[in-house]
């Protein structure tokens, strides 16, 4: 409800300028992206503005369908793995205390794993308090850090480089930029403007500072898949079609291509990441609870043993 009434308010001020005689594109700066008011700019000049507003559309329904697509890979596993590391928490904190009592009062030598398993469950007791208060102030550490520039650029790095979601956050990226390029070139953009706007929203530090290096060269007259090719941030497959597309004159089909090409790749890897991820997540939950399992079970077998 909130939303919608914001939303209202915003249409409502928009409605007002442009009574006023403001220049559309300019009463949308306070309230819309860069990309989207360079585009509607670009549609006012060339008189094309419904077939700017058409691709604007395509553009941002394709993007969110990719974030959409990454986000529902990662769901999944996530909520597996908090509900294992929530049961083997119950397990330390209430289960294995019960047990502990059984077997102190009936007297009898625990086996190696049982004993683990009770300090554990001790530790965990006594200094669970102070494991939660450090992992939250790393956590708001961690947050703070990720959003200086230096942190920014370091996570973004890890995301590129880390086994599994690489291919998913790599891809992702590289698609999502050509299509932005595509769409800004597409709709009259110049190539410095386009560059800069995707420097800004391709949501990647370690590839926006690829851009903004590439966008300082063909500020010398280079062409721009030299200065990305020169980055290393960017596949030479990448970087290839796109020099191909220079040299034809035709960069919107080259990028176009580019974009398909990345969309298509990160479908295959979201699909191998939750194929490879619920497995291990499966064998890593099933190897804590079996251990706690045999644990109970050979202290259990040892005092049988020794009644008998």
């Amino acid at each position: 409800m909130t939303s919608y009434i914001i939303k209202r308010f915003i249409v409502a001020i928009l409605t007002l300028l442009l009574i006023m005689g403001e220049v559309f594109f300019e009463v949308l700066i306070p309230f819309f992206t860069a990309d989207m008011v360079n585009m509607i700019k670009a549609g006012e000049s060339s008189g094309a503005m419904v077939e700017v507003l058409r691709r604007l559309v395509e553009h941002y329904e394709r993007n969110d369908n990719m974030r959409g697509k990454i986000k529902s890979a990662l769901s999944y596993p996530m909520v597996v793995l908090c509900f294992g590391v929530i049961a083997v928490i119950a397990a330390l904190v209430w289960i294995i205390p019960q047990f502990q009592k059984v077997f102190d009062s009936m007297g009898a030598a625990l086996p190696l794993p049982t004993r683990i398993l009770i300090n554990l469950s001790q530790g965990f007791k006594r200094w669970g308090w102070l494991i939660a208060t450090v992992i939250a102030l790393f956590v708001v550490w961690f947050k703070k850090w990720k959003k200086t520039p230096a942190g920014r650029l370091r996570v973004d790095g890890w995301k590129l480089k880390m086994p599994l979601i690489k291919g998913i956050v790599a891809n992702g990226v590289y698609a999502s930029l050509a299509f932005t390029l595509k769409t800004l070139l597409s709709n009259g953009v110049n190539v410095l403007q386009a560059l800069k706007i995707s420097e800004e929203t391709c949501g990647n530090a370690v590839i926006g500072e690829a851009l903004a290096n590439a966008r300082k060269r063909v500020t010398d007259g280079t062409s721009i898949s030299g200065p990305l090719a020169a980055s290393g941030a960017f596949p030479r497959m990448m970087t290839d079609m796109l020099a191909v597309g220079e040299q034809a004159g035709n960069m919107a089909a080259s990028l176009e291509h580019i974009g398909m090409r990345y969309q298509k790749d990160m479908d295959r890897n979201i699909t191998a990441f939750t194929n490879a991820l619920e497995p291990i997540l499966i064998v890593l939950i099933a190897a804590a609870v079996g251990f706690v399992a045999i644990a109970i079970l050979m202290a259990v077998f040892n005092m049988s043993k020794a009644l008998g």
